[in-house]
């Protein structure tokens, strides 16, 4: 509108303009002629040269006027054309008068994606990694950098010989530095951690760091091509449906279940995804024996984008008689199958699975009789609004054999059973995070000393724990 008032004005003066420019051209004209014909008006007597002027200027004025009026109706006329014009198409004239704005206006707004979590260290939920921190490393090009920050304390009820009702400690003090683009590629985990578990007494970070997998207890090399990868070095285990530390789970101990695997393998694992299909196989140490003569595999079925079912087998294929915190004996040569079904959408991730372990018989090691377990648990979780979410944990596994002979004891005593459940709310906002675990863990069939209590006489053992800490 501000521009159809200007262009009116505009027009009014030019017309103002107009009627006053006819005369002064004619007067202009009037002082040509005048200049140019100096002779002939010399010549001519004063009474012929009033009578010329007098006669020729009011009817050329008039046809003057004449037709600056048909001009300004013409003028007039274009301009109601124009205003038609701008408002049938307001946008048209915007293009007109500034085509960077059109163009800018026309082309849809793109926002650039968010930086995602990476993928490793793999976490379950509540938690997830932060947005990586990428730096430049020389040859190596640029590498992403994570990290986690938290500190643990618990109090229960029933604590064996030897351990304390309550204790504080630091829970994780973890870097994770990986490079997850072109062929060759890495992941190193390092720091100082604590892998609480139910059932077991607590051990200090500082212990458990150096009597378990170390300072650096995962970093490999990684040769990727297409769907196919090779990963070398020191891998979280295929076997199970938890992971190692607490920060990848739902809750912060691990369970009953989860008591019988292996955590750590140190050796070479190959990787396929075949359309629906995704296949890895390991050969590797076991329990952290540094004996390569274990091999795992798994198969995992994507049904859909919300449902996985995966089937899980390993065993030592040789013998070790070692016995340590990490590669116990029993277990260490074992042979153990999952199945396990995962099923993830919305708000919910629900996961049970089934378990089977086997400690086959061997003398020659101190296996004197062999044993199995076979068990089930159900992991799920519930993200709420405003950054809370809430797991819980159901669980059972029983032993075979029988009540007080001298079968290979894997749980509580020869014949014995074992169940636990877990609550876990978490609240997180941003890079904070602060949940608790409550759990109950009864036994059942119990060996009398091979419980709970400082004299392994209790069958149930509450516990309440805490962990709080920053994902970096």
């Amino acid at each position: 509108m501000k521009k159809t008032y200007g262009v009116c004005l505009g027009l009014l003066a030019l017309g103002f303009v107009g009627l006053g420019a006819p005369a002064s051209r004619a007067h202009e004209r009037l002082a040509t002629d005048e200049a140019g014909n100096g002779s002939e008006m010399s010549a001519t007597s004063t009474a012929n040269s009033t009578s010329s002027a007098t006669a020729s200027s009011p009817a050329d004025l008039r046809q003057r006027i004449d037709a600056l009026k048909a001009e300004l109706a013409d003028l007039n006329a274009q301009l109601a054309s124009e205003k038609d014009s701008e408002q049938g198409a307001p946008a048209t004239a915007q293009e007109q008068a500034s085509p960077t704005l059109s163009a800018s206006a026309a082309a849809p707004v793109t926002t650039p994606p968010a930086p995602m979590p990476l993928t490793t260290p793999a976490m379950s939920a509540p938690l997830s990694t932060a947005v990586p921190h990428e730096i430049s490393a020389g040859p190596f090009g640029k590498v992403q950098v994570t990290g986690i920050l938290s500190g643990l304390g618990w109090s229960e009820g029933n604590y064996v010989a030897g351990d304390t009702p309550t204790h504080w400690d630091l829970a994780n003090a973890q870097a994770f530095v990986q490079k997850t683009t072109g062929v060759v590629q890495f992941y190193l985990q390092a720091g100082t951690y604590n892998i609480p578990a139910l059932a077991t007494p607590f051990t200090p970070t500082g212990e458990t760091t150096k009597d378990v997998f170390g300072p650096f207890p995962t970093g490999y090399v990684k040769l990727v091509k297409g769907n196919f990868n090779v990963e070398v070095g020191e891998l979280p285990t295929l076997i199970g449906a938890e992971y190692t530390f607490d920060f990848e789970n739902m809750n912060i101990e691990r369970g009953l279940l989860w008591n019988q695997e292996n955590a750590i393998n140190r050796g070479i694992q190959l990787n396929e995804t075949y359309k629906k299909l995704t296949l890895a196989l390991s050969w590797n140490d076991g329990f952290f024996s540094n004996r390569y003569t274990w091999l795992t595999g798994s198969l995992a079925y994507a049904i859909n984008a919300s449902n996985t079912l995966t089937f899980v087998g390993g065993g030592n294929a040789g013998v070790y008689g070692k016995n340590t915190l990490a590669t116990p004996l029993y277990l260490n040569n074992s042979d153990i199958y999952n199945l396990i079904y995962s099923y993830t959408k919305g708000n919910w991730m629900i996961m049970p699975y089934f378990q089977y372990t086997d400690v086959p018989k061997n003398a020659k090691i101190g296996i004197l009789e062999g044993a199995s377990t076979r068990g089930g648990a159900i992991l799920a979780n519930y993200n709420f609004k405003h950054g809370i979410s809430f797991a819980v944990r159901p669980e059972y596994i029983a032993a075979s054999g029988k009540v007080g002979s001298s079968n290979t004891n894997l749980l509580f005593g020869p014949g014995s059973g074992g169940f636990s459940f877990t609550l876990t709310p978490t609240y997180v906002k941003d890079a904070f995070f602060l949940r608790g675990d409550f759990s109950i863990v009864h036994a059942t069939n119990s060996t009398p000393g091979d419980a709970f209590g400082t004299n392994g006489l209790k069958v149930n053992q509450p516990r309440g724990a805490i962990e709080a800490g920053f994902m970096f």
